[in-house]
């Protein structure tokens, strides 16, 4: 049966966050955030307890020796990793957050979601219930039995079943692999076979970045089938993630769509 349940921030929370202590000093979080291409802020934490949390707006015109906790937020809104990623969206997007801290029952730091999390989660869902409708649609085309899997491939063991991917989404599946948000891949397995089913973008990204191995959910056929996208690897002669092709001179579609819509404006 497909599980069409709402995601939680759980599944696309970052979990290694960066944090800083109460006693730390305005100086030494200015130099902190300066240094950093990714943080405008940190929560503050004493031991994993949240106490509060400090932006680079909160640190101007104090004093360089001033300690983090007499200038924190403490009165900030949280999440639970069970909260439903839709109900984090709409929390962003009504209180103007970039993200928010996700903390547990006992009010311990588990990660942090942010606004590029939510978008993420809406437009590259490669949900259970989604893995099974492709896993019944094979049932039912091929008249096999099959199930699923969920564990790491080898992306050297894989064979892709579409020829190009876009330069440009390609630099956000990198951007994604980098701080550890991708999704997982989803891939058929038959008996002489491991065919890429959609991750292609994310796969070329992680070859590039010289990740090896990939989480993946895995549609497993145990006996002999033909599949029309093994067919579509042979007639493209695809073997290997490399005989990808990102294509650099043209944009996504609906991207060339808005430009054209702004050339007639």
């Amino acid at each position: 049966m497909a599980d069409d349940r709402t995601p939680t921030v759980e599944e696309y929370m970052t979990r290694d966050v960066a944090t800083v202590s109460p006693d730390d000093t305005v100086r030494e979080i200015a130099e902190r955030i300066t240094e950093s291409e990714d943080h405008s802020g940190f929560p503050v934490c004493d031991g994993r307890h949240v106490e509060g949390f400090i932006s680079a707006h909160d640190l101007l015109l104090e004093n360089d020796a001033e300690p983090v906790f007499k200038i924190m937020a403490t009165d900030l809104l949280v999440a639970h990793p069970e909260m439903e990623i839709d109900d984090a969206a709409r929390v962003i997007l009504r209180s103007g957050l970039r993200r928010l801290p996700v903390v547990d029952d006992a009010g311990n730091l588990v990660g942090i979601i942010s606004n590029a999390d939510v978008i993420r989660s809406q437009i590259e869902r490669a949900t259970p219930g989604k893995v099974d409708k492709l896993l019944r649609t094979l049932e039912h085309i091929h008249g096999v039995d099959a199930h699923e899997e969920r564990r790491e491939i080898e992306l050297a063991a894989l064979t892709p079943t579409q020829g190009t991917v876009y330069a440009d989404e390609l630099e956000g599946r990198r951007y994604e692999l980098e701080r550890g948000l991708a999704e997982p891949l989803v891939v058929v397995q038959t008996p002489d076979s491991l065919l890429l089913a959609d991750g292609h973008h994310r796969s070329k990204a992680a070859k590039q970045l010289d990740i090896a191995r990939m989480d993946a959910y895995v549609i497993v056929i145990e006996e002999p089938v033909e599949l029309g996208m093994a067919e579509t690897a042979r007639q493209e002669e695809l073997s290997d993630i490399e005989d990808i092709d990102a294509v650099d001179y043209a944009h996504h579609p609906l991207v060339e769509t808005t430009e054209r819509l702004q050339d007639r404006g």
